[in-house]
């Protein structure tokens, strides 16, 4: 993946070398990093790596809790998937629900976005999750919070049985480890 060299990846770190290895093999996972650690590259890099281009359908989900951060993350899967031919597409809410259903008539091989408006589009019957193998939520501690967990439940429900899920997280408190139980 010549994207990681020119990202100016030399050597994994702790995380990256921890959970790369076993994600690949599309074992779920829950991982804990603090902020700066390459957490995001640990589970992008393997999230590209499972990746089919030839396909059309979405194969991988990323959530994260705000915009800004889904704006890091697809900005993270666009470098370092770079010479990969795999498109990438960021949806949060604050933004026009049309151009995101004009966006997904198009292949979409990564969706990252926030899991309201990712919710409304799989509703909707735009975004089709039901042969997505990766659901990735980062900083899983927020997503999981009380107002967001019933959303995440849902989303879930529009994934196949067999899918990867993929925690990474500061702070595991309980409902993250209530999650798990359910749902790892």
């Amino acid at each position: 993946m010549m994207g990681i060299f020119e990202a100016g990846f030399e050597k994994p770190s702790p995380i990256q070398e921890e959970t790369i290895p076993v994600a690949l093999t599309g074992r779920d996972i829950l991982a804990r990093a603090k902020n700066g650690t390459g957490k995001t590259a640990a589970f992008v890099i393997p999230t590209l790596e499972r990746i089919n281009p030839k396909s059309t359908k979405t194969q991988a989900l990323i959530l994260v809790p705000t915009r800004e951060l889904a704006l890091q993350t697809s900005h993270v899967c666009k470098t370092l998937g770079k010479h990969l031919g795999i498109n990438v597409m960021v949806t949060t809410g604050g933004t026009g629900l049309m151009d995101d259903i004009i966006r997904l008539n198009d292949a979409v091989h990564i969706l990252v976005g926030t899991p309201g408006r990712v919710l409304d589009l799989a509703s909707k019957g735009v975004a089709d999750l039901s042969e997505c193998p990766t659901f990735v939520m980062d900083e899983a501690d927020k997503l999981l919070s009380p107002e967001f967990t019933p959303v995440i439940e849902q989303l879930l429900s529009f994934h196949p049985k067999d899918r990867q899920v993929m925690l990474f997280s500061a702070t595991f408190p309980l409902i993250v480890k209530s999650f798990k139980v359910r749902f790892i």
